[in-house]
């Protein structure tokens, strides 16, 4: 007897998690508060001193954004969807679905992909992560019955084999800086440097250039243009977020995580079912060890004024401090939603998290309307604190129009596309 997509259906409102739709609400928000920079700064996500401003309240902004937030809503954004991919396919398998289960499987995310393809492409958001989460996604289903202990270790060794490579950089640029220095000495005092040692001035020189004044005005000049010269604009940088950097980062960065939130999910620690004890543990362990790893990079990058090899040497503990920096998140959100507190609140986070998909593409359509030159050109204009007025009226009106829209709709737009498309049936939108 031949199984179709037909006999199974997307995850009915009845059979949520609400735990997990509250705190994808949260990092669906939180994610915002990082990706602003990208969105309106030139050049300067991480280092103020390009652009944005690099004192007074504009500091202390960057400094909170990279102790408590930097990777780390990311972070538990990924872990949420490798939790999803157990949902999905469990839920699949025990209804009987077979083999569909992985032909269903594999065409959400190839959707997903596509999705990232329109966010990076049409959208122009080019710190787009639906693009990378389809890529890693499509590793996922074979690891939906391993084990929590070989989902831990092979997230952990991931994660190794990045701060690994992370620290291989360091060490590198640390000779490309000794050496460079060396042959500007030599220059310096006259010498006539051969090609060999001008090739590693040269790389030295690269290495330690930050962008200039003019490069920083000539890419708000370029961003405040209409929607196809930013468009092109972005092409070379797209593609270079879309074929390089995923292999040299993301696959250490969310595959990693996307096994971890697997095996998170397994525990049922994302089902609020662990005791407080638990999640005070895990709180206090992960923001004790996650924020003295993040204190001592934030203090080690203002003390060089963002000197670009110290830069790579705070790399090199990045990983370990967004991880136990979010497994705290993860402690402080649990107890947050098992004390029932701000219930309103609570479902308002919820119905964004539901929304997650339409809302976090709605994040790229607004913010392009808000900084390139087809709307309002604010890009580059605003200091890095005055971003977060943007982020809140964002956050306002999701979080009051989402619990409208589920009163009318079973689903957000995007969303009732995606599993239209995955399920390969017109799904039902309006609530009866």
């Amino acid at each position: 007897m031949t199984t179709t997509n037909q006999h199974f259906k997307p995850t009915q409102q009845s059979g949520r998690i609400n735990s997990l739709d509250v705190i994808r609400g949260i990092a669906l928000l939180g994610i915002l508060l990082m990706n602003i920079n990208g969105m309106g700064l030139p050049f300067a996500y991480s280092d103020p001193t390009i652009a944005g401003g690099s004192e007074g309240l504009n500091l202390q902004v960057w400094i909170a954004n990279n102790m408590f937030f930097e990777g780390t809503m990311r972070g538990l954004f990924t872990m949420l969807f490798g939790a999803g991919a157990i949902l999905l396919t469990s839920r699949l398998e025990k209804s009987g679905a077979g083999i569909t289960t992985a032909d269903i499987y594999y065409r959400r995310i190839l959707w997903l992909l596509l999705f990232g393809i329109i966010n990076v492409y049409i959208f122009l958001w080019h710190g787009d992560i639906l693009y990378p989460y389809a890529i890693f996604g499509l590793m996922l289903f074979p690891f939906r019955n391993a084990s929590v202990k070989n989902l831990i270790l092979v997230g952990c060794a991931l994660i190794t084999i990045g701060v690994l490579w992370d620290i291989s950089d360091y060490r590198n640029n640390l000779d490309t800086q000794k050496n460079g220095i060396e042959m500007q000495t030599l220059k310096e005092q006259g010498v006539a440097l051969n090609e060999e040692q001008q090739d590693v001035l040269n790389k030295w020189e690269k290495l330690n250039t930050k962008h200039t004044p003019e490069e920083v005005k000539e890419k708000i000049e370029k961003m405040h243009q209409g929607y196809w010269s930013v468009l092109m604009e972005k092409v070379k940088g797209n593609q270079f977020m879309q074929t390089w950097l995923p292999y040299r980062l993301w696959v250490w960065d969310i595959l990693s995580f996307m096994l971890l939130g697997m095996a998170l999910f397994k525990l049922r620690v994302f089902h609020g079912e662990r005791s407080n004890q638990f999640y005070i543990i895990l709180l206090v362990t992960g923001y004790l060890i996650g924020l003295s790893i993040n204190y001592m990079e934030t203090k080690m990058l203002i003390d060089s004024n963002f000197d670009p090899v110290t830069i790579s040497k705070a790399d090199q503990s990045y990983q370990l401090g967004r991880l136990f920096t979010t497994l705290g998140h993860i402690g402080l959100f649990m107890l947050f939603i098992k004390s029932g507190i701000l219930r309103f609140l609570q479902k308002s986070l919820a119905a964004v998290g539901k929304l997650a998909l339409t809302n976090y593409l709605t994040h790229s359509v607004v913010t392009s309307i808000i900084f390139y030159g087809d709307g309002f050109a604010l890009f580059g204009e605003l200091q890095r604190y005055e971003l977060y007025y943007i982020v809140g009226a964002i956050w306002i009106v999701q979080l009051i129009f989402s619990p409208i829209w589920l009163k009318y709709f079973l689903y957000g737009p995007a969303e009732w596309v995606w599993r239209s498309l995955t399920y390969q049936q017109k799904q039902p939108f309006k609530i009866n």
